[in-house]
């Protein structure tokens, strides 16, 4: 090989190596649990489940959500349509907080607690059923 090509073969490899160096780590989504509950006692779910009787009267969507400190989450209760939707502000790196659900005797069949981001994206999803 020339001392030319060389010398040509050098500036593209720090090249690389530099714009590697540059390169932004990948930001990691959020991990969370979530349950669906009769309760929260000392911020944590009570009578967790997926089938609850007609008069239950409410339940709560529960969760523990870390790496999202500062963020806004989204509660949205759907019963066929869209029912509510609550907005939880995360204040810490590791976060319990919970949304509450009135349902009376009528509302009886399959919900779904969607948990989004602040851009819509579905973090998690809980299916429970009423009645």
């Amino acid at each position: 090989m020339s001392k030319r090509h060389l010398t040509m073969a050098a500036p593209a490899a720090f090249l690389l190596i530099a714009v590697g160096a540059v390169r932004p780590a990948a930001a990691q989504a959020p991990t969370l649990e979530a349950e669906i509950a009769t309760g929260i006692v000392e911020r944590m779910p009570e009578g967790a489940g997926t089938e609850f009787p007609a008069d239950v009267g409410e339940v709560y969507c529960w969760m523990r959500v870390n790496g999202a400190e500062g963020t806004t989450i989204h509660h949205v209760w759907i019963h066929g349509e869209e029912e509510s939707s609550v907005p939880l502000t995360v204040g810490g790196s590791s976060w319990r907080t919970w949304s509450r659900k009135v349902i009376p005797p009528e509302w009886v069949g399959e919900w779904r607690v969607e948990i989004r981001d602040d851009t819509g994206n579905i973090l998690e999803a809980l299916s429970f059923t009423v009645g």
